[in-house]
């Protein structure tokens, strides 16, 4: 069960301030064992043992018997972490679009704010993918002193323009029309390649024999989208939603870091996974061995796209357990 923390206040970036900040996180395993922070990626949420159950928990890569593993609801969340949904003191409504802009180095600061009051100060490993990869990377180069190891799958450092255009469909689709759910399909269509969905689907209808033709939801793959779009309105907040794609946006660590972090890194991506391809990866790669740090980096097979990071992919999990080994 997630638990909830309160900081004082957290002054962002940009200079704003909130005040307070509540912070959802879980802390899983023995309280003396080494620290691994998991970071959720974009629709994410601190209970990492329910949905990153192939990679954490007991007897998994990242072992809940054997190291202390916590996670955080982000800033600007809606699963328990101050964001736009939650009521601003100034006003007594709901922040709403008055919710200040925040970057990825701000929430990895409520993370840091978070561990400090729980009396950690270094991790032995930070593990993300996708918008979790993201905060890891940024948190290692600005605080290497604090991060031994970094996990980074299906992670990047900075989004290409038809990512960057992928997210602005999705959130002129809710700002403009409500269309939450419509943002939701499109994202899943990203996260899963060409094979996995004709692996999932083909072309497969729903009734025995299929009907005539129809302008409803007819084809397998079009009721998984009405699935997914349909049980994401009940859990997510559609201006999270907003906040997070709009600061990944903005992510690029590299154009303002220089120094050698003494993090060592693993950086893993996906050969079906066209969202944050390898070429992603090897971005990484090559900046971080131009500072000088310990990294290595490797491609698997995987037919699941993105989504392949939450898959049981055994070349994967064999990689993540033997490194923060």
């Amino acid at each position: 069960m997630a638990e909830s923390l309160t900081l004082e206040s957290v002054t962002l970036e940009s200079g704003a301030t909130l005040a307070p900040v509540e912070v959802a996180y879980a802390d899983y395993g023995p309280r003396d064992a080494p620290v691994v922070f998991i970071h959720h990626a974009l629709t994410g949420d601190a209970e990492a043992v329910e949905w990153w159950d192939t990679l954490v928990g007991p007897g998994r890569p990242i072992d809940t018997g054997r190291f202390r593993v916590i996670c955080a609801n982000l800033l600007g969340g809606c699963k328990g972490t101050t964001g736009p949904s939650s009521i601003d003191p100034a006003t007594g409504e709901p922040y709403g679009l008055t919710f200040p802009l925040f970057t990825i180095r701000d929430l990895v600061a409520v993370h840091r704010a978070l561990l400090r009051e729980l009396g950690i100060a270094k991790v032995h490993a930070a593990v993300g993918g996708s918008l979790g990869g993201m905060q890891a990377l940024q948190w290692s180069l600005d605080h290497p002193e604090e991060v031994e190891r970094a996990v980074l799958i299906c992670a990047t450092a900075r989004l290409t323009a038809q990512n960057i255009a992928f997210t602005k469909v999705a959130r002129e689709a809710i700002m403009r029309h409500d269309g939450m759910d419509v943002a939701r399909m499109m994202a899943h269509i990203t996260y899963l390649s060409n094979e996995a969905m004709a692996m999932k689907f083909d072309r497969a209808r729903r009734g025995s024999p299929p009907g005539p033709m129809t302008m409803e939801s007819d084809f397998e793959v079009e009721h998984y989208l009405d699935y997914q779009a349909r049980i994401f309105l009940a859990r997510f907040d559609k201006h999270t939603y907003v906040y997070l794609s709009r600061t990944m946006d903005y992510f690029e660590p590299f154009a303002e870091h220089s120094g050698t972090p003494s993090t060592k890194y693993l950086v893993v991506s996906f050969d079906s996974d066209w969202r944050f391809g390898t070429e992603h990866s090897e971005y990484i790669q090559e900046q971080l061995r131009e500072r000088g740090a310990d990294v290595t980096r490797r491609e698997v097979r995987s037919p699941w796209g993105h989504d392949s990071f939450l898959m049981d992919v055994p070349e994967y999990h064999a990689l993540v357990r033997e490194f923060v080994r």
